[in-house]
């Protein structure tokens, strides 16, 4: 098996690039591209430092990521598992990037930028639900936003309810925990517990 060791090689398989997606590409936040991301109820955000990459799933009722201006985001943490991989990240290497995903919609948009943590008050009570404020805020400097095709959520068929995957086919949280304790966690517990406290923690 022989891997591509340069850029010319792997472009030369696929050609010039399609002048739509270049123009596609902002260094701000539209009016258009703010109304995605206001519509926008789950996030994946990338991050990278010394201990490795991190790429995390986020969700809320959309327009949880707030626009504060076009150069400028705000993303609320809430309660979680407190590994802090992204965080911990960001204060390494401050690059970030956004994936919106909207439920329905085949377009996906991508911010790339830098982010810096904060804990102001102001703005965490700006972020409230339920009267719980998150307990940081990472607040992102805009460099490109871009919106990708639907080729991708067609082809995966990703909102067609047809295609959902039936759960009881899958392993469930407790028995992929018994498995990688060998044991120590029994997975009818576990499984009892963790949906019990999926929903008393979710803020």
């Amino acid at each position: 098996m022989e891997f591509f060791a340069n850029v010319d090689d792997l472009e030369s398989l696929y050609g010039d690039v399609a002048p739509l997606a270049m123009r596609k590409e902002t260094t701000i936040v539209t009016a258009e591209y703010r109304r995605l991301i206001e519509a926008s109820p789950f996030v994946v955000i990338a991050t990278a430092g010394t201990g490795g990459l991190d790429c995390s799933p986020k969700g809320d009722a959309a327009g949880f990521v707030r626009v504060l201006d076009e150069h400028t985001l705000a993303i609320p943490d809430r309660r979680g598992n407190n590994r802090l991989d992204g965080l911990r990240n960001l204060l390494e290497d401050p690059r970030i990037a956004v994936l919106f995903l909207i439920p329905g919609v085949g377009e996906t948009l991508r911010v790339n930028g830098t982010a810096r943590i904060t804990a102001d008050e102001e703005l965490r009570a700006s972020a409230a639900v339920k009267g719980t404020l998150p307990t940081v805020v990472t607040v992102v400097n805009v460099e490109s936003v871009y919106f990708h095709c639907s080729k991708a959520i067609l082809r995966s068929e990703l909102w067609n309810p047809d295609r959902h995957v039936d759960r009881a086919f899958l392993p469930t949280p407790g028995q992929i925990l018994e498995s990688l304790t060998s044991g120590d966690l029994e997975a009818t517990a576990t499984d009892t517990v963790y949906e019990r406290c999926q929903v008393q923690t979710l803020y």
